[in-house]
């Protein structure tokens, strides 16, 4: 069993779920071949990330945003709005008859248009857009492992689509919703978004 399967079922029995004798598939699913970006690296570093923004919430707390980080991209072939749907479709029927469940699924669907009035969704939508503020570096290889997730696209679509996304996300005022997001990665993202677009030949 792997990392993910187990910080699934820890988070699980901290909500006093029963994890039942059966792994869940999160390992198998995140390595599908198809992911460049969205698989278990992706999805380790928003755990992580989630966590330490949830660094003052209670036990409970901590696992929902744990399994909802885990969740958010569990089903992700390239369909917007029906990725995160299916995603969320997912936690509700592994958790079920937990309180829980719908309020994992609800943070998963939120990450379809990445807003949300709830103080802790916002937490996960954060975590979920910290690789915009990594070094160059690690930056670099985002950019890289999200273009190979569209190596169907040809260049000149990839840079309008693109472009478009870099655009929406620099218009975001503010980018993160939480203050410990915008002082850890706000600065940097914008760098970030602003050279990629510049080097898409739309300067921001």
């Amino acid at each position: 069993m792997g990392e993910q399967a187990e910080l699934w079922r820890d988070a699980v029995r901290v909500l006093g779920g029963d994890v039942g004798p059966e792994p869940v598939d999160l390992d198998e699913r995140y390595a599908e071949p198809h992911r460049g970006y969205h698989g278990t690296a992706h999805v380790l570093a928003v755990v992580r990330d989630v966590l330490d923004l949830a660094a003052d919430r209670t036990d409970r707390e901590r696992a929902v945003l744990t399994l909802a980080a885990l969740a958010h991209d569990v089903v992700y072939d390239g369909v917007p709005g029906e990725d995160e749907r299916r995603s969320a479709e997912w936690a509700r029927a592994r958790l079920a008859g937990l309180p829980e469940a719908d309020r994992v699924a609800g943070i998963v669907l939120a990450t379809t248009d990445h807003t949300s009035d709830d103080d802790l969704t916002r937490l996960l939508l954060d975590a979920d857009l910290a690789v915009l503020g990594s070094p160059p570096d690690a930056y670099e290889r985002y950019r890289a492992a999200v273009r190979a997730e569209y190596a169907h696209v040809d260049d000149a679509a990839w840079r309008a689509g693109r472009g478009r996304v870099l655009r929406s996300l620099l218009d975001r005022d503010p980018l993160y919703a939480t203050a410990r997001a915008r002082d850890r990665w706000g600065r940097r993202a914008r760098v970030n978004l602003a050279a990629e677009l510049g080097s898409l030949g739309d300067p921001p």
